[in-house]
């Protein structure tokens, strides 16, 4: 017979990995074919087009006779829908074209596995020539903003305006600590994790990255984040996430004097993520912009508060 202090040592393990089991079975999240997110997550005026390989995930909406339309650029594990109050509110004046960028959304891995800014730049330039549209207003929030502002540096002739939402690109010194990072981005800096985090998604993670996002936290709706844990399961993006995080290399920050498009600065005074003196750094660096802060918002404001936003781009756009 079997000591009693054995017997005990055998029914904490065997409970443990009982509870270990019912943790993994619950968390339990494969990759996810994107043919089997469309039905939900694509409706009109969703549409596919073939850019560099890929079947890129976009909506154009609005008078297609604008000679300026107003391109969109969601940030790191985002999609289009981030900017669905924005479209509602100037669809009706203004033609607006958003896409998910390789990666992400449905738009999924590039197929180069290249997720260099240089090769989003090229990529924004690409589904461009594709629709045919050669000058445009472009915006971008946080990592799109990065790509933002590097399109205007090295293609000024089809930058008509340049609008940066909490946007990338100072140095990671400069940038939130490591605590303050959402979690969801933590582990997909973890190469150990990476493995297991190709099959087992939580999703009260996607909930908490994105509560951490958000100057209010109580605005995170359970929509918001099925959205975010749908984009997440697309197979391909948590592997190219992952790849995208390797290949973060410095930005060139002297292109940011060199811009002279007319700019505007949009930024949420509770960002964790890129704190409000990034905001101030673009103001000084990029002649003759301007910036506007929200105090309540996060990182994400156009999301977050959709109208108040919108409406200082309105503003800036004479609408």
């Amino acid at each position: 017979m079997q000591p009693l202090w054995l017997r005990s040592l055998w029914l904490v393990l065997a409970g443990t990995l009982f509870f270990v089991a019912i943790g993994v079975v619950a968390s339990w999240a494969p990759d996810v074919p994107v043919e089997e997110l469309k039905s939900q997550w694509a409706p009109p005026p969703s549409r596919f087009i073939e850019v560099n390989g890929m079947q890129v995930h976009l909506r154009d909406e609005g008078p297609h006779d604008d000679p300026a339309p107003i391109v969109l650029l969601h940030g790191t594990s985002s999609s289009l829908q981030t900017w669905q109050g924005w479209a509602v509110a100037l669809r009706d004046q203004r033609r607006v074209i958003r896409f998910d960028l390789p990666g992400f959304g449905l738009t999924g891995p590039n197929r180069q596995n290249d997720y260099s800014t240089a090769a989003d730049v090229l990529f924004v330039r690409a589904v461009m020539d594709k629709l045919g549209v050669q000058r445009f207003v472009l915006a971008g929030n946080s990592l799109g903003g990065l790509i933002a502002w590097m399109v205007a540096a090295r293609m000024p002739d089809r930058v008509d305006r340049l609008i940066l939402v909490d946007a990338a690109g100072y140095p990671p010194q400069s940038l939130a600590s490591p605590q303050q990072m959402p979690l969801g981005f933590r582990i997909a800096r973890m190469p150990w994790l990476r493995a297991l985090a190709g099959y087992i998604l939580p999703r009260g993670l996607i909930e908490t990255s994105l509560r951490q996002l958000y100057g209010d936290p109580a605005k995170v709706t359970p929509d918001q984040v099925d959205l975010y844990f749908a984009m997440a399961r697309r197979a391909g993006n948590r592997e190219a996430l992952g790849r995208r995080l390797d290949q973060l290399q410095p930005a060139d920050l002297s292109l940011l004097k060199t811009i002279q498009t007319p700019t505007l600065i949009l930024w949420g005074g509770r960002d964790r993520l890129l704190p409000l003196e990034m905001g101030r750094r673009f103001e000084d660096d990029i002649p003759g912009s301007h910036l506007v802060v929200f105090d309540d918002l996060g990182h994400i404001p156009q999301e977050e508060d959709p109208k108040r936003t919108v409406a200082a781009v309105r503003r800036f756009l004479g609408l």
